[in-house]
């Protein structure tokens, strides 16, 4: 690897350990050869999403449709002069990553942009953008090129994805209602989201990580505590919240301490190493 790939690898890193120390510690527990491709992703995929949720005194689809050119050319051209896109292209083209997945989760991005509120189609299909994809690009480093792996695998990698970002959405129903004017979940109203609501929405996270977890068994060792990892996480929120009534949502954003996470990560490593997983 080149000099110049190298150091645009490590301002994605970089970009991941200033957004996400969960994410962060997450990475630091795959194998070693993993670590920096999935930094890569994680750059690209914040980068856009930092378009769109802060950048609000600045002409964000004018940014957007830039980004996206900007990707494209980079893959296109295997080279960027934005350090971040580099990395991002050079983990496309290793991995094989489809095109039809990142114009899967520009278009999803593109959505936050106009859609206040969702269906069931475009819920779906936002979902999918903004989270599913995100499992398969990583799924894709995980599997090594491996298609046969890949295709296996594929199902629940997406519903992991699925189940991460409805936890978001429901942790976030508030803020996302009041300051961004989004309203995700198909036929509720966040002006009156009420317990029956917030069971419909459980009942389906609960459902996604049953599917997620049967494919996270299946993962080599070099990327299953990682993942386990970040599964754990979600998980521990996602029981917080099913314990709590919907108008503590509506007042309050749940979070997991970082001792608490400390905790997960140790319990998780012991379960690792015993194959428990």
């Amino acid at each position: 690897m080149d000099l110049y790939t190298k150091n645009a690898l490590q301002c994605s890193k970089n970009t991941t350990r200033n957004y996400s120390t969960s994410f962060s510690l997450g990475v630091r527990l795959l194998s070693k050869r993993f670590r920096m491709p999935i930094h890569g992703i994680y750059g690209f995929v914040r980068f856009a999403d930092e378009i769109v949720d802060t950048f609000h005194e600045h002409d964000k689809e004018r940014l957007l449709k830039e980004f996206r050119a900007d990707t494209y050319k980079a893959i296109e051209d295997k080279i960027s002069t934005n350090p971040i896109l580099h990395s991002f292209q050079h983990v496309v083209h290793k991995y094989s990553i489809d095109k039809e997945i990142i114009d899967a989760f520009l278009d999803s991005m593109q959505m936050d942009l106009k859609h206040e509120e969702y269906d069931s189609h475009t819920f779906k299909k936002y979902v999918y953008g903004s989270a599913e994809v995100v499992g398969l690009m990583c799924l894709r480093v995980f599997t090594e090129n491996n298609e046969q792996r890949y295709q296996k695998l594929k199902q629940p990698a997406k519903k992991l994805g699925e189940a991460f970002q409805k936890i978001n959405f429901l942790r976030d129903i508030r803020s996302d209602y009041i300051e961004r004017s989004r309203s995700y979940f198909p036929q509720i109203d966040p002006a009156f989201f009420s317990d029956s609501d917030k069971i419909k929405i459980e009942k389906d996270i609960a459902k996604d990580f049953e599917e997620a977890y049967e494919g996270i068994k299946r993962l080599n060792k070099d990327s299953r505590l990682g993942v386990f990892l970040a599964y754990t996480y979600y998980k521990k929120l996602f029981l917080k919240i099913r314990q709590t009534k919907a108008n503590n949502i509506m007042s309050k954003r749940y979070r997991i301490s970082n001792t608490h996470k400390f905790v997960l990560l140790f319990q998780g490593y012991i379960k690792h190493k015993m194959n428990l997983i």
